[in-house]
């Protein structure tokens, strides 16, 4: 994602003022998805979708939920970083085809949904609201920070039958150290923020690993990465799939990370694997 000069200008600034504003800055960036405005493939699940506001207590923010068609068997949909509750349509629109109906959200800070800054911890707290007011799920889908929530919404007791987790990242301190690159950060920064989130929320960044998580995850799950995704590499898929106990990972090619959820063939395998 291409960084304005201006945010890279006001980073490289910071820097020379204070250390201790300098992570400040960089953990309120961090925090803040841009909103992207919804394409027009999306725009026909935006309509035909009943949604309406979510209030999470756990987190003290209300999300957006989208009801997308009538089947009594339904699957939960986890966009990710910058996404929106439409963003896997495509696997809807199959899924609804079959009889199936999904749900999905707005996660904070996200689409319609208020608030300007989040953090993993609310997209799991969101996602298990989820189960709690309109479950129970058949499987789940997740896409990049939303792969990462369902392995950890699983460990915190979600309860689905399966799970497919598509370009899913794995370590936040891996996710915190590309952000300091691509913001021309120095790279004790990285150090920095990991800090300061962990005294903010009071624990480790490693209990939200995507691959610790999944040692937890005895469902049957289907991971899908592509190996030319230069977003969340590849090598992040196979962390988490070696330490799942019932796996499957398939591997695809020059599909990067967001062309992937309009592939036919990785919506079959998806639909298939939720199926069999």
């Amino acid at each position: 994602m291409k960084i304005p000069k201006s945010i890279l200008l006001a980073a490289k600034i910071s820097q020379f003022i204070s250390p201790k504003l300098t992570t400040l800055f960089a953990a309120k960036l961090f925090t803040t998805p841009v909103k992207h405005k919804m394409p027009r493939r999306e725009l026909e699940m935006d309509k035909n979708s009943r949604q309406e506001k979510l209030f999470i207590p756990k987190i003290n923010k209300s999300v957006v939920v989208y009801h997308y068609g009538n089947g009594h068997k339904k699957i939960l949909l986890v966009h990710g970083w910058s996404g929106r509750g439409t963003q896997l349509v495509k696997f809807a629109d199959e899924l609804l085809k079959l009889g199936y109906s999904t749900i999905s959200f707005d996660a904070p800070a996200h689409g319609k949904s208020g608030s300007k800054t989040t953090i993993m911890p609310e997209f799991i707290a969101s996602t298990l609201e989820m189960e709690k007011q309109f479950g129970p799920f058949e499987a789940a889908i997740g896409h990049s920070l939303g792969g990462m929530t369902l392995m950890n919404a699983v460990k915190r007791g979600l309860n689905i039958k399966k799970a497919v987790i598509i370009g899913s990242g794995d370590k936040i301190k891996d996710v915190l150290i590309e952000f300091v690159k691509s913001m021309h950060f120095n790279e004790n920064v990285a150090e920095k923020m990991k800090v300061y989130f962990e005294n903010k929320f009071g624990e480790s960044l490693e209990t939200y690993a995507a691959s610790e998580a999944a040692k937890s995850v005895m469902i049957p799950t289907l991971v899908i990465h592509d190996e030319n995704d230069y977003e969340v590499p590849i090598f992040c898929g196979k962390n988490i799939f070696k330490n799942l106990p019932n796996a499957e990972m398939i591997v695809t090619k020059r599909l990067g990370h967001r062309k992937i959820l309009g592939d036919k063939e990785v919506i079959e395998k998806t639909i298939n694997f939720i199926q069999k």
